[in-house]
């Protein structure tokens, strides 16, 4: 028999947000741009569990969309956070606090020479492209087709209120597409700022998919022969793949380096890091914010870089992740369905064979809800380092469960 999660004070809320904020909610927070029944306000979280308004807890595999690295609320981190706290955050001037988290990514990034600090993705991102424009003199940017960069005109995946003009020194390639990429150098011309690239592809919606050798090397090549600065938004996947950097395992360095989510395992902060090469044009440009040097954020991130870098972290959810894809794959074939997972295994991305319309996967995650799993059915997911087998198994059994109520309800396989 399914079991119905009570949801009441989250439809409250829900209602009384329509009230006072367009649309009742903003940006990927919408659930209702997921499926009916997904809870939109949470009241508490711990380690891998995150718990709704309504009472109804849940093994999270978001991890507040990548933010949550170590387990929510780390004692160390926390700690950190909390004593910086007590004695000044954000205050006429930064704290010692600034210096020594800079001190430390450069130690531990294999690529850098300096660092500078904000305090989401869209502002490390937007900060790496306008540093490549003063230190280069020019304009044009190439990004791949389809990436997710941030948040605002330049940048934005809606083009609702956005001009051409906003977009207008924007190139796109085919990702790993060594001729198209050769193509938007072409069209560049003498006007090449920088090449723009995920840690790996991560689009919503589709198979992820690794960075090609020959892609980075090509990149890299390019710019050094062009005077370009070779860019990589590591906000989604920094700190979760390698400590070094993304692409330390590649043997291929950039330029300039954005971070944030998992920098500071949930605090407010990012990150733009750079070698000597990109130091003159972060030199020239203005680039601010009232609250950009809150010095517990920056304590947090200390922390959190520290215990990532001293600790097997990142060995241990990478394992996680295995655990659970094979646990998915085994349970999924069991039920006649066919799973396409891909990207990182501490970052998955999980996608019913056959569904382009997300009619299993809709039904899927509305009913591991209600066993006590919190999925998504089209954006990669997160794991942390609080996940443990335990937890992991118990997640496989609920999806189990989840498979055989969507079957009931005449959900089949395509």
């Amino acid at each position: 028999m399914t079991r119905h999660l009570p949801n009441s004070h989250d439809l409250a809320l829900q209602s009384r947000a329509a009230a006072v904020i367009p649309n009742g909610m903003w940006g990927h927070m919408a659930t209702r741009a997921i499926a009916p029944g997904y809870p939109q306000f949470f009241a508490s979280a711990d380690g891998c569990r995150v718990k709704d308004v309504d009472g109804n807890e849940y093994i999270d595999f978001m991890c507040a969309w990548g933010p949550n690295v170590l387990g929510y609320k780390h004692p160390q981190v926390q700690a950190a956070a909390m004593a910086q706290m007590a004695r000044v955050d954000a205050g006429n001037g930064p704290t010692e606090v600034l210096v020594e988290l800079a001190e430390t990514l450069v130690e531990t990034l294999d690529f850098a020479d300096w660092a500078m600090f904000q305090k989401n993705g869209t502002d490390a991102t937007t900060a790496c492209v306008t540093m490549a424009r003063a230190g280069t003199g020019k304009r044009k940017v190439i990004v791949a087709k389809g990436a997710y960069h941030g948040a605002v005109p330049w940048c934005s995946p809606s083009l609702v209120g956005v001009t051409s003009e906003d977009r207008a020194h924007l190139i796109t390639f085919d990702w790993n597409d060594l001729a198209s990429l050769d193509a938007a150098v072409a069209a560049a011309g003498d006007d090449l700022a920088a090449i723009l690239l995920t840690a790996f592809r991560h689009d919503v919606g589709r198979d992820q998919e690794e960075p090609s050798v020959a892609m980075l090397q090509a990149a890299r090549a390019i710019c050094d022969r062009s005077g370009a600065m070779l860019i990589i938004d590591d906000v989604r996947a920094g700190f979760r793949l390698d400590v070094r950097g993304s692409w330390a395992a590649y043997g291929v360095k950039p330029d300039l380096a954005a971070f944030s989510k998992a920098i500071a395992n949930g605090w407010p902060l990012a990150a733009v890091a750079g070698n000597d090469r990109a130091r003159e044009g972060a030199s020239k440009i203005f680039t601010t914010g009232s609250f950009w040097y809150g010095a517990a954020a920056m304590a947090a991130g200390l922390a959190t870089v520290k215990i990532l870098r001293d600790t097997d972290a990142i060995a241990h959810t990478r394992a996680m992740g295995e655990r659970l894809r094979h646990g998915l794959d085994a349970v999924t074939r069991r039920h006649g369905f066919a799973l396409r997972q891909t990207g990182p295994a501490q970052m998955p991305m999980v996608l019913f064979e056959g569904d382009s319309d997300l009619r299993i996967a809709n039904a899927f995650t509305v009913a591991a809800l209600r066993h006590g799993i919190f999925l998504h059915p089209k954006h990669n997911m997160f794991l942390c380092a609080a996940h443990t087998p335990a937890d992991i198994d118990r997640a496989v059994e609920a999806a189990d469960l989840a498979l055989g109520d969507i079957i009931a309800a005449g959900v089949l396989p395509a």
